[in-house]
């Protein structure tokens, strides 16, 4: 559906070049919703304007639904545009219109039938759930029900792809909830291949079937959502998952928790079936040593459960090291140093 080869975006020339994308090589697949998370500055927002050429890429190649998009003409470009609908965290409306002009403008822009538009426009409002808000002027919505407008109007042409960037920054965090169900189930019903950009993690935990961190302006990590969250490789990407699993200690607070404990400290990841089973009960106990849970939680990742939890072990070495090497078999066991924790 969409791939990226290589592609950099510099900005600036005669030594102040500005690297904002950085030889990207990634593939969104037809009917999944891809997130790319970072830190402000990281590339993303630029990432996604490559996609319907807003921004052209300094090097390598962009092929959407087949189609290599640097070498199309102006009018395939139009037609490309028209399949690829975009909302915006400021919502981008106008607000001269109503929500049902908001709405059908892009279908009078490709001079759709009055009747057509008609039939289109009331469909969408009761697909966002806003039908009674047709001839009401933005300035009159909520935050929630304006991002409803930009998500109907984005549907309008019936896109193949839907761009989000930053949708839900400005919302509360309730509203940020129904917008992100709203966007599921864009998805799931229409089967549009949905591409969000975020700085917050617990939006791409929601929605998303896979990921990319970015940090500056090149994927610093890549895969689906449970296996990032579950096993994370890089430091930035654990400090984003650490913000909404709250899986790791302060580095004052592990200093204490090191100090007050006889012993080393290890983590212990529980994934699929592991996490619900007594594994640390069951294993100390055969064993005949205690264990501590000193830190972590079961939390639950597109369906699937999983465990991080810091504990420690009361009892001889060498048995410990026998629950360690049991307990290795079905989860993944590392020590908690000050640099992992």
């Amino acid at each position: 559906m969409i791939t990226f080869e290589n592609v950099s975006k510099v900005f600036g020339t005669n030594g102040n070049e500005v690297h904002a994308v950085d030889n990207v090589s990634m593939k969104i697949d037809k009917g999944e919703i891809f997130g790319i998370v970072g830190f402000s500055g990281a590339g993303k927002s630029t990432l996604l304007r490559l996609v319907n050429l807003l921004e052209r890429p300094s090097e390598g190649q962009i092929i959407v639904n087949d189609q290599e998009i640097s070498s199309l003409s102006q009018a395939q470009l139009r037609k490309l545009r028209r399949k690829i609908g975009m909302i915006f965290q400021s919502f981008n409306l106008f607000t001269s219109r109503t929500v049902y002009g908001n709405i059908a403008y892009p279908l009078k822009l490709a001079r759709v039938p009055k009747q057509e538009i008609d039939r289109r426009v009331r469909e969408l409002l009761q697909f966002v759930g806003l039908q009674d808000k047709a001839d009401n002027y933005p300035e009159h919505l909520s935050g929630g029900q304006k991002q409803r407008v930009g998500i109907a109007r984005a549907l309008a042409t019936s896109p193949d792809i839907l761009i989000c960037d930053e949708a839900t920054s400005a919302l509360d965090p309730e509203t940020t909830g129904e917008i992100l169900q709203l966007l599921k189930k864009v998805n799931e019903q229409y089967n549009i291949t949905i591409l969000l950009i975020t700085h917050e993690m617990h939006v791409i935990r929601s929605i998303c079937h896979r990921m990319a961190v970015m940090e500056n302006g090149a994927v610093i990590e890549e895969g689906n959502v449970y296996g990032i969250f579950s096993n994370p490789q890089s430091k930035t990407t654990r400090n984003f998952i650490s913000s909404v699993l709250n899986d790791r200690l302060s580095s004052s607070l592990l200093e204490r928790v090191q100090h007050s404990h006889d012993g080393k400290l290890y983590r212990v990841i529980f994934t699929g079936p592991a996490a619900s089973d007594p594994l640390l009960s069951q294993l100390t106990k055969k064993h005949g040593i205690d264990f501590n849970i000193i830190y972590g939680s079961i939390n639950e990742l597109q369906d699937q459960l999983f465990g991080n939890l810091i504990v420690t072990f009361q009892g001889p070495d060498d048995l410990v090291e026998k629950v360690i090497e049991d307990l290795n078999k079905v989860v993944e066991v590392r020590e908690v140093t000050n640099r992992e924790s």
